[in-house]
């Protein structure tokens, strides 16, 4: 097609010459010549006539050579660009410029050629994930026109624990046994594969709005019988995060399973795991006095600037009286002790049974500041609801749980920073690491929140290839005491002959490393990595054989090999 039209052009060209050629050539008028001094002016009249013309020639010619330069090179862009335009162009003529006929004596007024440009590729919002398919293939797989990216790593986590907690790889800190059991006298250890995590993220931009899906799972998941892992290592994948996000402009909207908006940030209130801080350790529980779950809610932020942020998350209730994984449990009522849990805690979630009649969401609010690259702060709020009823009376009642945090990272330099969470609640035990009671059930089947706070101060610094840390973090469970229904029977949590279960404060110091041994963008990262950990336990009333009186403590380590899979999200 371009050769065609390259033929046609010259030809124009090759006229456009000849018929100049012809005007030049033309004989003059014959002018009649009556003496020899007229003769002479006729002369040089014709010899000027010819100079004019012939100074028109050379500007012509000058004017074609002009010419046929631009279109050579029009010619050139043309082509490249039918080469480069995409497969979808619909029914497009042609792609080169169509050069114009035109008179010899208007050639000096042509314009400029417009150079041709490609075909745009078919972008909304600018989004990477559809730009024309030959373009070079990044780190991330496209379908249609969104861009997903698989995510997780592949752990072998050994840990050896100085007395037996009974827990797999995640600690359980409100368990640790007391010296006067066989598992207090017991060390214990175990290799797993259970923190390994696989899932994927989906990117893409419609209509001016940034929507993210995500997902990831990990293999810590409960089986139905136990005695699978006795032959074969047969674990059990669970959901972890499972949601999607939609931003477009100022507004923000998150629906699914994520982590709780109570969990502290790093930056904004971004719900991806890079953006939240839950420490950098091993440990699959975390940290002592930690705030966090994740359950499924809904929750919508603001973003004013790009500084701040505020957000509200409407999110799964779940209220907690305590004894899972061997956790502290309140002491019900007698009369009330033996009916199941949808009737006395119709709102309560009793030693790990889920009850069905919890009353509305748990409702959070939470507000983010960036000031600068090295400075988060945040503090958020928290309201619970709870409600019973008791048969014998035939009455219902009702409570208010709530709780406020407040956190903060700090960059000193560019490598080295400090961290800081801490929460205090009546009735928000069940989002510390170590968990507490929500609340106590009174002798009439009233409800009473239960104190409960925590906190995690730390540093983390970046090395070379490592990441070195160290935390200190401890949780709280206060005293709440009532009398049964006979006047002299103590209930509730914390009272003295209380069960030694029932922890007044659990504290944790640890520390570890994470060391990078190679890394490519192409082919994934390998990372060795270590945490010590120190557990301190103690109850509101213990005997006098349980570790001399003072509670339990307990020593922790891990090493861990991590094969991260490659690949990374476009730029948006």
């Amino acid at each position: 097609m371009i050769s065609g039209k390259k033929r046609l052009c010259r030809a124009i060209l090759a006229f456009v010459s000849a018929s100049a050629l012809l005007v030049a050539q033309e004989a003059p008028t014959p002018v009649k010549v009556t003496d020899g001094t007229a003769q002479a002016k006729d002369i040089a009249a014709l010899k000027a006539m010819i100079a004019e013309q012939q100074k028109q020639l050379d500007a012509m010619k000058q004017a074609l050579d002009s010419q046929q330069k631009m279109l050579d090179q029009a010619v050139a862009q043309a082509s490249a660009a039918e080469k480069t335009a995409p497969a979808n162009v619909g029914q497009v003529a042609s792609l080169a410029p169509v050069f114009p006929a035109v008179a010899p004596a208007t050639l000096a007024a042509i314009p400029a050629f417009p150079i041709p440009q490609a075909a745009a590729p078919a972008a909304s919002g600018g989004n990477p994930c559809e730009a024309p398919a030959d373009q070079k293939v990044p780190a991330y797989i496209r379908i249609g026109n969104t861009c997903v990216v698989p995510i997780g790593f592949m752990d072998m986590t050994s840990v050896w624990r100085s007395k037996d907690v009974g827990s797999s790889i995640g600690t359980t800190f409100a368990n640790i046994p007391y010296n006067n059991v066989a598992a207090g006298r017991l060390s214990e250890f175990h290799l797993s594969p259970q923190n390994s995590r696989l899932g994927f993220r989906v990117d893409g931009d419609w209509k001016g709005a940034h929507f993210i899906g995500y997902n990831e799972f990990d293999f810590n998941g409960t089986s139905g019988g136990n005695n699978l892992s006795t032959t074969n290592g047969s674990f059990v994948p669970r959901i972890r995060l499972f949601w999607v996000d939609v931003r477009k402009g100022s507004i923000e909207f998150l629906a699914g399973q994520s982590w709780s908006l109570l969990t502290p940030n790093r930056k904004g209130l971004s719900a991806l795991p890079g953006d939240l801080f839950y420490g950098q350790e091993i440990d699959l529980n975390y940290l002592t006095g930690l705030t966090w779950d994740r359950q499924p809610g809904a929750r919508i932020i603001f973003h004013p600037n790009d500084k701040v942020a505020i957000g509200l998350s409407v999110e799964n209730p779940d209220p907690y009286i305590g004894g899972s994984s061997g956790g502290p449990a309140v002491t019900l009522p007698a009369a009330l002790a033996a009916i199941t849990p949808t009737d006395v805690s119709s709102a309560s979630n009793n030693n790990g049974n889920q009850t069905s009649a919890d009353f509305m969401p748990d409702f959070i609010v939470k507000i983010a500041a960036d000031p600068t690259s090295r400075l988060h702060f945040e503090v958020a709020g928290l309201q619970s609801t709870f409600r019973t009823w008791n048969p014998n009376t035939n009455l219902y009642y009702k409570s208010i749980g709530a709780g406020v945090s407040a956190n903060a990272i700090l960059g000193i330099t560019d490598n080295f920073r400090l961290t800081s969470t801490n929460f205090w609640s009546d009735g928000g035990g069940r989002y510390l690491f170590g968990q507490a009671p929500d609340m106590i059930i009174r002798a009439d089947g009233s409800i009473s929140p239960l104190h409960a706070g925590g906190f995690t101060e730390g540093f983390e610094a970046n090395v070379k290839n490592s990441i070195l840390y160290g935390y200190w973090g401890g949780t709280y469970v206060g005293r709440d005491v009532a009398l049964d229904l006979n006047g002299t029977s103590l209930i509730g949590y914390g009272y003295r002959g209380s069960a030694n279960s029932q922890n007044r404060m659990i504290q944790e110091v640890t520390f570890g490393f994470n060391q990078t041994l190679w890394k490519s963008a192409s082919y994934g990262a390998l990372n060795l990595m270590g945490q010590y950990m120190y557990e301190v336990r103690a109850p509101w009333y213990y005997s006098l054989n349980e570790a001399g009186g003072k509670g339990t403590q307990a020593s922790t380590v891990y090493f861990n090999v991590r094969y991260t899979l490659p690949g990374s999200m476009p730029k948006f």
